[in-house]
């Protein structure tokens, strides 16, 4: 009897060493099997986009409320712009984990940079541009802009589904304010690319304000998703920063807009920016 209640004890205990060592291995902590949805499992919305300027670094970094504010509107595709890596892939285990939502991801990263996504001194994380979209994407393509400013910028592009339909999706990040040459050039590559194609969603933070001289040629070729928002109408066009000020956009080409949305975020200086299109 002693001898079989010291081997329970022996093994109980390691047990739970193994348990310390190996951590928790779901979000919530919880140690055995996979988190359940806190919400119900619910579908994304096929005709809606998101743009939303993530921020990094921007203090703590708390993926799981980037995840709830994404799943709040569960966008079929959404355009992530200072995109480190390694918050995107725990944004995306969040949303499906947390919320039900499964999403396929393709990265545009720029740089490897640790002051913007940590890592060893070695081996930086990777910052840029990031498209999750329900749909799986392909011909992938990730641009750097000739002269990127103060800091390394472009473009990717990715063909997916939106609405049933096949469309091409742009997502962009100009350089940064105070740099109005730098980027009309870099609008100027973005919107050649754009030309090529009869029906196209760009997305992004362009640091420009709609009446912006950089921006002339993208509203040359397409619309924004908000129909009260154009260079002419000064003061319609709805913030999109903490600032009080128009910088990110979901220009339209061969596709109508339904509903435009604005909401603010604790997570960002950006706020996210939502669009139901009609692709009929």
């Amino acid at each position: 009897m002693v001898l079989g209640r010291g081997m329970r004890l022996l093994g109980g205990a390691l047990v739970v060493a193994c348990l310390v060592l190996i951590g928790p291995s779901t979000p919530s902590g919880a140690v055995f099997g996979r988190s359940q949805p806190v919400e119900a499992v619910r579908d994304v919305v096929p005709n809606r986009v998101m743009t939303w300027n993530i921020c990094n670094p921007c203090g703590e970094n708390n993926n799981v409320g980037r995840a709830a504010e994404i799943a709040a509107q569960a966008p079929q595709v959404i355009g992530m712009q200072e995109a480190c890596v390694r918050d995107v892939e725990r944004i995306r285990d969040y949303l499906e984990d947390l919320h039900g939502l499964v999403y396929h991801v393709e990265y545009g990263s720029v740089l490897r940079k640790r002051g913007r996504c940590g890592g060893w001194p070695w081996s930086p994380g990777a910052f840029g541009q990031a498209i999750l979209s329900a749909a799986p994407m392909t011909d992938r393509v990730n641009v750097e802009y000739p002269d990127g400013g103060s800091e390394d910028r472009g473009y990717m592009a990715v063909t997916t589904q939106v609405g049933g339909k096949a469309v091409r999706v742009f997502n962009t990040h100009l350089a940064q304010r105070s740099q109005e040459a730098v980027r009309a050039d870099q609008a100027g590559v973005l919107a050649t690319e754009v030309a090529w194609h009869d029906r196209a969603i760009v997305l992004g933070d362009f640091n420009a304000v709609p009446g912006a001289p950089e921006l002339r040629r993208m509203w040359a070729l397409a619309t924004d998703t908000d129909p009260e928002c154009h260079p002419s109408l000064v003061g319609a066009c709805k913030p999109t920063t903490d600032w009080n000020l128009t910088f990110d956009y979901v220009f339209l080409r061969g596709i109508a807009p339904l509903e435009h949305r604005v909401h603010p975020s604790a997570y960002s200086d950006h706020h996210l920016v939502r669009s139901d299109l009609d692709l009929t």
